[in-house]
C-alpha cells in the first residue's frame, strides 16, 4: 500500500498548512487503517481488487479529513456535533422530569461528551497511539473529528442477523442508565454554573473561553473566531506549550476535569499547574501577540474606543501618562511599534509592554463595568 500513502501524503501536502511530518503521520494512520480493513474483510480478499478498493476507502478518508479541517476546529465541532445528535435524538430523553425539546437536547450534549471520550480512546488504540496522545493541530483535530463520525456509523452485529449504528446501541444504553437527578445537575450546567476554579478567574479567559465555545450562527464572527482558535493553537505549539494547546483543544469540547485528566494522564495538581500556564499563554496572546484579532472580534478595537464607553474612555484617558498617551494616539494613527518607538524615545521591547499595560487597564475598566 504504499502507492496509496505517497497518493494521501501528496494531497494532505497540496491541500492543507499543516507540517510535513504532519502530514506524514497522518497519511500513515490513514493508510494503516486502510490495510487493516482490507486485510480483516472477507468480501475485499474474495474481490481480487484489494488495491483498488485500498484507493477507493482512503480516498474517502482523505476527503472527510479534508471536510473537517476546511471548516475548521470550532465550525467543524459544530458540524460533527449536529450530525451525531440528529443520529441520536429519538433514542435519548429524560426518564424523568419534562421531556421536553430542551431538556433532550442538554441530555443528547452530555451524552456525546462521553462519546468523544470513548472515539478517542478507540482512535489511540486503533492507530497504536500513546494513552497520552491528543490531537494537537488543526490537521490531527481534523482527523480525530472524522474517526468519530466513522466510528458512530459503524454496524455492529445483533441477534436474529440485524445490525444497528454503535452510536445509536451508545444512546439508548445512556437513555436507560439516566438516574432521576441528572436532569437537575444538567440544568445547572446550562445555566453556565462554571466547573472548574479557572472559570470564575481571571476576566480575559473567561470572556475568551465563553465567546469561543459559543456556537454563534453569525458567518462573519464564525470565521474569525476559527482563525483565532487556529492561531491561539499555532503560538502555543510555536513556544513549545503542546500541552497547553492539548488542553485548550479538549476545553473548547467542554469535557469535564476528570474527562480531561484521563485523556492527557494527569493527577488534580498537573491540571492546575496546566491551567495557570494556559491561563499565562492566552492573556499573552490576547494582549500582545495578536490584540488586534481579539479585540476586532470582541468588538473592542482601536475604532471602537477599545470597546470603552465614552465615559469609560474619558476615565482611561485621564490615567494615562503623558508618554502612554502619545503612545495610544500613534497607535490610532495605525504606526508599528518600531515606528513608535522612535517618536517617544523607547525601545521596542519598551514600547510593546508599554501597550500591554495599556490594553490590560482598558480591558480592567470594561470588566469592572460589566461585573
Amino acid at each position: 500500500m504504499e502507492i496509496v500513502f505517497q497518493h494521501l501524503f501528496i494531497q494532505l501536502r497540496q491541500h492543507t498548512k499543516a507540517s510535513e511530518s504532519q502530514c506524514r503521520n497522518v497519511a500513515a494512520r490513514i493508510t494503516d487503517e486502510v490495510v487493516r480493513i482490507c486485510n480483516e474483510s472477507p468480501r475485499i480478499q474474495a474481490s481480487g481488487e484489494i488495491e483498488n478498493w485500498g484507493k477507493t476507502l482512503a480516498n474517502h478518508r482523505f476527503k472527510q479529513c479534508l471536510r473537517y479541517y476546511k471548516l475548521g476546529s470550532a465550525r467543524g465541532r459544530v458540524e460533527l456535533q449536529s450530525l451525531l445528535s440528529a443520529m441520536v435524538y429519538r433514542y435519548i430523553s429524560p426518564m424523568h422530569g419534562s421531556n421536553t425539546y430542551q431538556g433532550r437536547v442538554i441530555l443528547i450534549e452530555d451524552f456525546l461528551q462521553g462519546f468523544y471520550v470513548e472515539a478517542l480512546n478507540n482512535f489511540r488504540k486503533e492507530a497504536k497511539l500513546p494513552l497520552t496522545y491528543s490531537p494537537r493541530s488543526l490537521l490531527e483535530l481534523a482527523e480525530y473529528m472524522a474517526f468519530c463520525e466513522r466510528y458512530a456509523k459503524r454496524r455492529i452485529s445483533l441477534p436474529g442477523r440485524r445490525s444497528q449504528q454503535l452510536i445509536i446501541l451508545r444512546a439508548q444504553t445512556f437513555s436507560k442508565k439516566q438516574p432521576p437527578e441528572t436532569s437537575v445537575d444538567m440544568d445547572r450546567a446550562a445555566e453556565g454554573t462554571p466547573s472548574e476554579s479557572e472559570d470564575r478567574g481571571d476576566p480575559i479567559v473567561q470572556q475568551l473561553r465563553a465567546l469561543l465555545a459559543s456556537n454563534n450562527n453569525n458567518p462573519t464572527d464564525t470565521t474569525l473566531r476559527d482563525t483565532i482558535i487556529e492561531e491561539v493553537i499555532q503560538y502555543l505549539e510555536s513556544r513549545k506549550q503542546s500541552d497547553c494547546a492539548d488542553y485548550f483543544i479538549l476545553r473548547l469540547q467542554d469535557l469535564s476535569a476528570n474527562e480531561i485528566n484521563a485523556i492527557l494522564g494527569l493527577t488534580s495538581r498537573e491540571r492546575d499547574y496546566l491551567q495557570q500556564r494556559f491561563r499565562y499563554h492566552l492573556i499573552r496572546f490576547a494582549l500582545s501577540h495578536r490584540w488586534e484579532l481579539v479585540h476586532q472580534w470582541l468588538e473592542a478595537d482601536l475604532e471602537r474606543n477599545l470597546g470603552l464607553t465614552a465615559r469609560e474612555w474619558q476615565s482611561f484617558q485621564d490615567r494615562l501618562t503623558p508618554q502612554q498617551s502619545q503612545l495610544l494616539q500613534l497607535k490610532r494613527q495605525g504606526l508599528t511599534i518600531a515606528e513608535i518607538a522612535d517618536r517617544i524615545d523607547l525601545t521596542p521591547t519598551r514600547t510593546e509592554k508599554q501597550w500591554y499595560k495599556l490594553l490590560e487597564l482598558a480591558w480592567e475598566i470594561r470588566n469592572r463595568s460589566v461585573s
